[in-house]
């Protein structure tokens, strides 16, 4: 990520709220400790530095996962950098249940470009960037390609952790193609089937109403 943020690492930042104590460790943990006299008073982690939230080739976030467990999931927090005069934790909330958000005030982030993402990477990864820059210009690639070859780039980096079961699953979703030419050889392979489909229906005397060209 952004190099001149590495200054906030190995200092933390606390926030008290009612009966609670949040404390904020950048590229290390988030806490929460309950202020009380009770002797089974809760003490825990919200969630270990994970990765980074990017949106439009922007750093708007850091994600602490894997926290204190919390029903059937891991407890896991959204820290939102913005800009203020001093660095400080300045807002906490639970918007769903274990996941918290909290808004962190540092004036690190006040200049239009701390929060770049192109900058941060390898001249190599910046050319990556570049051609599909120009692959989506020039229409050889889809606004979803696009943005999967940017997950790799990120990936590559180290900015986003590769979640496997998760591609998985898009890959089961997903009907849309990356480029022209990988909708083509599918669309190939599909009519080459269902030609074979269509004979198997007529050696069994099976009427079969198609469209012709669907």
């Amino acid at each position: 990520g952004p190099a001149h943020l590495f200054r906030l690492a190995g200092k933390c930042f606390s926030f008290v709220e009612s009966t609670y104590k949040y404390e904020f460790c950048p590229f290390h943990n988030v806490t929460q400790h309950e202020q009380t006299f009770r002797w089974n008073a809760y003490s825990g982690i919200l969630g270990i530095w994970h990765e980074w939230e990017i949106e439009n080739n922007t750093f708007v976030g850091m994600w602490m996962r894997e926290g204190d467990s919390c029903e059937t999931k891991s407890r896991q927090t959204k820290v939102h950098l913005v800009c203020g005069k001093s660095n400080k934790l300045a807002y906490v909330s639970e918007p769903s249940t274990c996941v918290y958000s909290l808004t962190f005030e540092t004036p690190l982030v006040c200049h239009p470009h701390s929060l770049l993402v192109y900058p941060t990477l390898t001249e190599a990864l910046q050319s990556k960037w570049d051609e599909a820059e120009q692959l989506l210009y020039d229409e050889l690639i889809t606004d979803q390609g696009y943005k999967k070859i940017l997950k790799e780039i990120f990936q590559e980096a180290g900015l986003l952790k590769a979640t496997e079961e998760k591609e998985v699953e898009n890959k089961k979703i997903s009907l849309e193609f990356e480029t022209v030419e990988k909708c083509n050889k599918e669309y190939k392979q599909l009519s080459k089937e269902i030609k074979k489909l269509q004979d198997l229906l007529s050696q069994h005397g099976i009427a079969y109403k198609g469209i012709s060209g669907e």
